[in-house]
Formats: structure tokens, sequence, C-alpha cells
């Protein structure tokens, strides 16, 4: 098993042609919507890339952790210690950077979350504090994954065994890519899948994934083909340090928000509690009029409305605003969109 630092880790620290900057993050070359995936913590909004085969969902996951905040002091002794435990630490070197695990869809229950002999930590915690790469989603087994829907709700994970019991963090970030459909192209224009009409081989696909799952990702974005013409876009005017710097900014006026109400400095938009997220994230007018259309017409449950909400209050914070505005619910519920009816 790979460590944070080795085989296993995203590398690629530096800019990459591949990106196109927009105000929210680092965008695909292909779209001319922001991109999500500065929305970043030390608990991150979970996401779900949605495109066809070669179209850049995994060159973004890997790309993700070069504009992550910094590990803090705590941060790093809790990866430390699993670290540790897990055998990881060749002659106790320290890595100050943030995990990236990906296992393969072949993984068992047992490799993501834990267990085994003596109870060891899964891939679930050994990406504490950083990225949780699933490629390839719906390849996995349907029920290792629902495993997850724990973990992601505590940020630990509790290992029982007949004479071990255990709990490990497990407060990572999710960030999972799939192929709309098993051939890859249910999505283009013109083709006609095999299996039958398009629209039936997609939902076929897509229902390995359980609703409750799909509930507790933030964000859910389609990613759309590359043609050549977008490989020869020119230079993107804002790489990885910039996105990175914006992201730390908006880290600070969250720390700062929630300190002042009395909550750990790691609190963050993606974890604090109910109660006091619907005070900092309390909408306009205009905003509370949409989010309440939104929630009759999408049929939103209460963690799908609080989840947004967390979401809009981020896009909030990277444009440095106060109040939470009509337009960040508007982006908070396209990036549910097309894939709400998947829950």
């Amino acid at each position: 098993m790979p460590r944070p630092d080795g085989p296993g880790d995203a590398a690629v620290q530096e800019d990459d042609p591949g990106f196109v900057a927009g105000p929210h993050g680092l965008a695909h070359p292909a779209s001319c919507t922001p991109g999500p995936i500065a929305h970043v913590r030390r608990k991150c909004h979970d996401v779900l890339f949605n495109g066809p085969p070669g179209a850049g969902k995994s060159m973004l996951a890997a790309r993700l952790p070069s504009i992550l905040p910094p590990l803090s002091p705590r941060e790093l002794l809790d990866i430390a210690m699993v670290q540790s435990v897990a055998g990881g630490l060749k002659g106790g070197a320290l890595s100050n950077r943030r995990p990236f695990r990906q296992p393969h869809h072949s993984a068992s229950m047992a490799a993501l979350v834990g267990g085994g002999h003596g109870a060891r930590p899964g891939e679930v915690s050994l990406a504490h504090g950083g990225v949780l790469f699933l490629d390839e989603l719906p390849e996995f087994n349907p029920q290792v994954l629902d495993s997850l829907r724990q973990p992601m709700e505590t940020g630990s994970v509790m290992i029982a065994r007949a004479n071990h019991r255990v709990t490990y963090p497990a407060r990572f970030q999710l960030v999972a890519a799939m192929n709309p459909c098993r051939c890859g192209h249910g999505l283009e224009p013109g083709y006609a899948c095999r299996r039958g009409p398009n629209e039936r081989c997609m939902a076929q696909y897509q229902a390995r994934l359980s609703g409750p799952l799909l509930d507790r990702i933030d964000l859910r974005i389609e990613v759309p083909a590359v043609s050549a013409a977008d490989l020869i876009l020119p230079a993107p005017s804002e790489g990885s340090a910039e996105a990175a710097a914006r992201v730390a900014a908006s880290r600070a006026r969250q720390t700062a928000r929630y300190t002042d109400r009395g909550l750990p400095a790691a609190t963050t938009n993606a974890t604090c509690p109910a109660k006091v997220l619907e005070e900092v994230a309390a909408p306009d007018g205009e905003g509370t009029a949409l989010i309440r259309q939104a929630a009759e017409t999408m049929r939103l449950s209460a963690r799908s409305f609080h989840r947004i909400l967390r979401v809009a209050r981020t896009l909030a914070d990277l444009d440095g605003e106060a109040q939470v505005r009509r337009f960040h619910l508007a982006e908070a519920l396209s990036y549910r969109g097309r894939n709400e009816g998947m829950a």
C-alpha cells in the first residue's frame, strides 16, 4: 500500500495547460463555466465528476492537492499516527503533503474502511486530511461504496472485531469520477448505444450508486468531452498558486467566523452544526425565494437542503461576500442539477 507521499500520491504541483481559471476555481478546458474544484477545506465539499472517457476527470482530481490549504500541526500529527499504525512511516519521516489515495475499484470493504488482521486502518483513514479519489465509481461493489456513508458524515470510522474495537479518523474529501454509462459515450450527440436507448443505458449504470450515497455528495459536475480546439486554447490566466491563495483567504474567513462563535478553529462550512449554518448562510430575500422553490420542485431532503446552503456559503466566501445571495444559491443548486434524479 503506497505512502501518502509515495507513488500513490498526486505528485503534480505545477500549473497545467489543461486548467482554465474561473471565478471559483480551476475549470475544465472544454467548459465555459467556473470550476468547482477550489471548493476545498480541511473537511471539503465532496465532488463527483461525470463525463466521457478522456475528458480530464482524473487529471482534475490529481491536481486538486496543489490548491489544498497547508496541513495544520494537529492534522500532521493525526496523519502521522494513522500512517504509523498502517506501517507507512519509513524511518519515522513525516511528510507535509496532504494524502491522495486512489484505490482500485476492486477494493474490498476491509481495504476501503479498515479491518482485517489487527483491525488495520483502511483507505478512508489513510486519506484523512486529504483526498480519497475513487475512479470508475459505479464499478466499485455497491455495498463497499455504501460503507462510506458513515465516515462521510462523522469524520471517523469504528472497526469492531471479536478482539478489537478501534476508532480511526476519516475526515477526507471524496472525489469520484464516472462515465455516464458503461460504454462511456451516452451523452455524445448522435451516439446510439448497442444496449438500447441511451437514457436506459445511463439509468441502469447510474443505478449502481445508491441515493443515500449521492445525497452526501455536494458537487456533481458534468465534464464535457475535450476537442482538439480546446487543447490549443491560450494558457490560463490563473494557475494553481493563485487559486490556492484564494482558497486560503476563504478558509481564513471561515476560521474567523466560527471561532467568533466559540467553535473549534478547524470548523468549516462543510462541518459546522446545522443551527449555526442556518444563521451564517441565511440568504437574502431573493435567495430565500429561490431555495424555497427549489426545495419543492427538486424534492430536496433535509440533508440536501443543508448541503446546498453549505456550498452557497463557500461560494460567497470565495467572492468575499458577507451574505449568501441569490446567484450563490443558483450556482450551488446547479451542482446538483441533472443528477438530482439519481438520488
